[in-house]
């Protein structure tokens, strides 16, 4: 993985990846490899991704530049998402991302969608003080230090500024991470280590969750 990533950050043209295209599947099999392990541990603490496969939570290589400055075809890090009906999926989970000088992971939700942002502002104005004591709670605060995430300038529609708990509201994500030397993923300690650093988190993306399944519901009048 780790020579993989080092070599497609100086040679990222498609002539360089037809031709190295065997290595590139030789290290994608070792992070599917990597990825089935991690299932299989957090699904002792999270059923909801019990039954996701490996290729049900990674990213693909290929970039869409479509709309962007740079146009180097391919990432220069491998990516995963674990979460509920996969990493396409609006739930929160868990991201393990591998890139020299660059690796991390972590979780929560990165960018929902209206919808669930909204449930989500609407489960903290009901319920803040779970969240804090989430984020407050001496794990995550060893592990990950604070809650991370793009906030509002002003504050969501709907909310006064004077909202008591307008600092998480301001939220635009809900995300928590730790970054890790790249080649700690070859230390037999990684999956156990990387297991306990998500089951911190797990918290975090039971409550979010939770919000996002709640569904309103019109009271039904019998006659």
């Amino acid at each position: 993985i780790i020579p993989f990533l080092q070599e497609i950050a100086q040679n990222n043209n498609r002539e360089w990846f037809n031709d190295n295209k065997k290595n590139y599947k030789e290290a994608l099999v070792e992070f599917e490899n990597l990825m089935q392990q991690l299932i299989e541990r957090i699904s002792l603490f999270d059923h909801d991704i019990s039954d996701l496969t490996p290729k049900s939570t990674i990213f693909r290589i290929y970039r869409d530049t479509r709309f962007s400055h740079n146009k180097q075809p391919y990432k220069t890090h491998f990516g995963a998402y674990m979460a509920k009906k996969g990493r396409k999926s609006q739930y929160a989970g868990y991201y393990l991302h591998i890139e020299p000088g660059n690796s991390f992971l972590g979780g929560g939700i990165y960018r929902p969608d209206a919808t669930a942002l909204k449930k989500i502002r609407q489960q903290i104005d009901y319920n803040a003080e779970e969240l804090r004591k989430i984020i407050n709670h001496s794990d995550f605060k060893q592990i990950y230090g604070v809650l991370e995430g793009e906030k509002l300038k002003t504050s969501p529609r709907d909310y006064s500024p004077d909202h008591p708990d307008i600092d998480l509201l301001n939220h635009k994500d809900f995300v928590a991470t730790t970054p890790f030397d790249q080649h700690y993923i070859t230390e037999p300690t990684f999956i156990e280590a990387s297991t306990t650093k998500f089951k911190a988190l797990n918290p975090l993306v039971k409550y979010l969750n939770h919000a996002i399944d709640y569904i309103d519901e019109e009271p039904v009048i019998k006659f």
